[in-house]
């Protein structure tokens, strides 16, 4: 088991933060172009929800089909989430997010614990980058949606 863990403190109220996360197109804006996610059922609710599994048709880089991937979430409140995940190359993606509230900014954590087998040395590199991109991305999309000047 390898783990990735990301922290960055974005310039918005945790609020605004925890809103996006709650949203399948804040997933797809970040993963991008590093991964896709389209749902396999089209009447998939949009929003996560406590207890929810949902299943997406991952594409690596955006382009690669890399199966499907499952989404089981465990928590999801205004302190973090925390997922299990996995496909039919990574069987292991737990996921956590943490969101710590620094009075107008967010402190914000990805955690990823993931198992792979033999390939989970080049999951885990991939995870780094894929982590420290989604971040970035993040910035963009808050600074977009104004939330800084909140």
């Amino acid at each position: 088991m390898k783990t990735v863990r990301k922290t960055s403190i974005f310039p918005a109220k945790r609020d605004v933060v925890f809103s996006k996360l709650q949203e399948l197109s804040t997933l797809q804006y970040i993963a991008a172009p590093y991964a896709a996610f389209a749902p396999v059922d089209a009447n998939q609710p949009a929003v996560w929800t406590v207890g929810s599994t949902s299943a997406y048709h991952f594409r690596l880089l955006g382009i690669l089909p890399f199966g499907t991937h499952t989404i089981h979430i465990e928590r999801f409140d205004c302190d973090g989430i925390r997922s299990r995940e996995s496909n039919e190359h990574v069987p292991v993606w737990n996921h956590k997010i943490y969101l710590k509230d620094l009075g107008g900014q967010t402190e914000y954590t990805d955690e990823v614990d993931m198992e792979a087998g033999w390939k989970t040395v080049f999951v885990w590199l991939w995870a780094k980058a894929f982590y420290a991109h989604r971040q970035k991305k993040w910035f963009r999309l808050l600074k977009g949606l104004g939330a800084f000047d909140q």
